[in-house]
């Protein structure tokens, strides 16, 4: 998952208010729920010593929510909400509220995860309908495609015109098939799409699936549910559209998690190329060295005290450190907010490995690790604490100034 979404949060200095608030259970017409559960955000707020002007400003966004999505993520410093991020799970309600030096991201793992973007088409003999399914929200109607409607129906006669015909049906059959493959292919660029299902009978579907380029090819699936006509079973879809971009996610978690393992340790040919533990990760974050941040969602030290300045890479695990960090009064925040917003701010991705269920199929994070919950892979290797292989003097720490104790 990439963070890129939260950027707005960067440019503050906070403190921040942080509202998960879910709008599933509310009914359309409910405006009085919608009204009691925005009050009590604020006034949860308040309790927290949150300043008034934030509070009031989280109360009329909370209370201004559609129903279109399970629930929001809203944030709010300085008397404004400076972010409503749309979820795909629904948090508990009432609504969740923090008021901290940080923007309080953590949740935004269990209830935020954006989806991978996939492309839906419904196709037939005669073009397509294209939706878009994005990271979050409903599915949206994207394109359509018209391809020529004549001839389109085989005869079963067998004189030479009728096979002259025949062959003019077939001719049109895979000239559509090209044009629904073509838009296919622009729209998935235009997109960023990651995922492409192709719904509609399965001669309709091999013949656009045959057409398409490899790279749309090879993440390319199709379902014997859903078509254009009327009737067709949406909800087995729906499901199935799940069962591919939850698939999608596990095996990509999967390939990182071994990639972290293997890059923990260190071999002649290269140096350490995986970190865990909080204050290595504090290290790598601050010298952007973190490719990929690994979250084990039941760890430890994800609610670890870490020192944290304005910058995004102002982190570090002592007090005492920070000053060398260009921040001469740090603050305290819980680990994982404050390496989720360096991950932001570094265009780092984040995985969430899931805990050690067995009966959980089909990937689970081994042995408990990353230790504590945290763990990363670096952009490059280091061994003995430096890029490349070289080495540190013992005095010097990244940052700047000479180590003292702390």
């Amino acid at each position: 998952m990439n963070l890129g979404f939260l950027t707005p949060l960067l440019h503050e200095p906070g403190p921040w208010a942080s509202v998960y608030y879910n709008t599933s259970q509310i009914a359309a017409d409910a405006e009085e729920q919608l009204e009691l559960q925005a009050r009590a955000a604020g006034d949860q707020l308040a309790a927290q010593g949150a300043d008034a002007a934030t509070c009031r400003a989280v109360r009329e966004a909370c209370a201004g929510l559609g129903r279109e999505e399970v629930g929001h993520a809203l944030f709010a410093t300085g008397g404004r909400v400076v972010l409503d991020v749309p979820l795909t799970e629904p948090p508990p309600s009432p609504p969740m509220t923090e008021w901290a030096p940080l923007p309080r991201l953590g949740p935004m793992l269990d209830f935020g995860e954006r989806r991978p973007p996939t492309l839906v088409a419904f196709v037939d003999r005669e073009g397509a309908d294209i939706q878009l399914r994005g990271t979050h929200g409903r599915p949206r109607p994207l394109d359509e495609v018209d391809g020529r409607d004549w001839p389109i129906h085989r005869t079963r006669r067998a004189d030479w015109s009728e096979r002259h015909f025949t062959l003019a049906v077939e001719n049109t059959w895979e000239e559509n098939a090209r044009l629904i493959a073509e838009n296919l292919a622009e729209d998935a660029a235009d997109t960023g799409a990651e995922l492409l299902v192709l719904a509609g009978d399965p001669f309709e579907r091999a013949a656009v699936a045959e057409r398409l380029p490899e790279p749309l090819r090879a993440v390319t699936v199709e379902s014997e549910f859903g078509g254009r006509g009327a009737g067709a079973r949406e909800d087995r879809l729906d499901e199935r559209i799940d069962e591919v971009r939850a698939g999608l996610r596990e095996r990509r978690a999967a390939e990182m998690y071994d990639r972290f393992l293997a890059g923990r340790v260190e071999t002649d040919e290269r140096g350490v190329e995986a970190v865990e533990g909080v204050p290595a990760l504090l290290e790598a974050a601050r010298e952007h060295r973190i490719d990929t941040l690994l979250v084990r969602l039941d760890g430890s030290d994800l609610a670890r005290d870490v020192w944290v300045g304005a910058g995004p890479d102002q982190l570090a695990a002592r007090r005492s450190e920070s000053t060398y960090l260009g921040e001469p009064d740090p603050v305290a925040a819980r680990a994982d907010d404050a390496l989720l917003r360096s991950a932001a701010a570094t265009d780092a991705e984040v995985v969430v490995v899931a805990g050690p269920v067995p009966e959980e199929p089909p990937f689970v994070a081994r042995d408990g690790l990353p230790a504590g919950g945290l763990g990363a892979v670096l952009r490059w290797s280091y061994r003995d604490g430096v890029p490349d292989g070289g080495h540190r003097p013992p005095g010097d720490i990244p940052g700047g100034g000479p180590r003292t104790p702390g």
